[in-house]
């Protein structure tokens, strides 16, 4: 399979952002797809302030920032797609709603084109079954921000050809990731083990053990953690978390995946995090600032 020019990316959030600077960055031409206007607008600007910061770091050249914002295009027209060689979709953790983008890329993207999903607990292979080329899509999950972070987990769904692994490594190793490879299994490795230590720190906070503070004090100076569990998942999103709580709970059946109520309760009151200015920790102006840096 010929290296991939043309990068398609669907959804303009923290994620499908950074996978879009990330393509911009190492010499792609990049479509980044939305429905929302809004959204678009807004990642043009993380954009292009992410990398300015590239720059004063004297990580990149003014040039190259150049190049990267002039290989960038937004849209909200599916059918831009057309010509995408490589397309990776970044929108909600739902299965159903990922399944029916999928038959729509299925239908107007070029018969050679990998359809690759930055899903991050979802079975591949049952994505690949809504489309008629299951050997052309795969897991390509990135971590949060994809331009800093050095970590590309490739998951292979049962169908999935060696040829479409081989240029899903390629197109990491471009990108000078780390890769590591899956089996098809509910969250895979990272948040197979990283969403059960999120979930038993809310736990921790249900019942009382500890306050918020303490609890993520506890992870950063007794195991080395940069981020506390509780302010990591305000980063991550808390309705992520519990998208991604119930995919576990759900594909292995067992009770330990069950959501924490505390976690369900905070989404179901709509504080999901950073995103919205509230999570467990209030980022509001006003309120305490909160001093951690997210890396993990």
């Amino acid at each position: 399979m010929a290296e991939a020019k043309n990068l398609g990316v669907v959804g303009s959030g923290q994620m499908g952002s950074g996978i879009a600077q990330l393509g911009a960055m190492h010499g792609l031409h990049v479509w980044l797809l939305d429905t929302d206007p809004t959204a678009l607008y807004r990642a043009n600007k993380s954009i292009s302030s992410s990398l300015q910061r590239f720059v004063s770091k004297g990580q990149i050249s003014q040039a190259a920032c150049t190049e990267a914002l002039r290989r960038l295009e937004y849209t909200s027209n599916i059918d831009e797609l057309r010509s995408a060689d490589f397309i990776v979709e970044a929108i909600v953790e739902s299965e159903d709603v990922k399944k029916k983008l999928f038959i729509e890329l299925d239908k107007i993207t070029k018969s050679s084109a990998i359809l690759a999903s930055n899903t991050s607990s979802i079975s591949i292979t049952r994505l690949a079954s809504a489309t008629s080329r299951p050997c052309q899509v795969i897991g390509m999950h990135f971590m949060n921000p994809p331009p800093i972070m050095k970590l590309v987990e490739i998951v292979r769904g049962a169908d999935t050809s060696d040829e479409t692994f081989h240029a899903t490594k390629a197109l990491a190793e471009r990108f000078h990731k780390t890769i590591i490879c899956s089996q098809d299994y509910s969250g895979f490795i990272v948040n197979r083990i990283l969403m059960p230590m999120i979930n038993e720190a809310f736990f921790t906070l249900y019942t009382g053990v500890a306050t918020k503070e303490d609890i993520d004090t506890a992870m950063k100076l007794g195991t080395n953690h940069p981020i506390g569990p509780l302010e990591l998942a305000d980063f991550i999103g808390l309705d992520v978390c519990l998208s991604i709580m119930k995919v576990l709970h759900a594909g292995l059946g067992d009770s330990k995946y069950a959501p924490c109520p505390l976690l369900v309760r905070y989404v179901d009151a709509g504080r999901v995090g950073r995103k919205c200015g509230i999570g467990v920790y209030d980022y509001r102006k006003g309120s305490e600032p909160m001093k951690a840096s997210p890396r993990l």
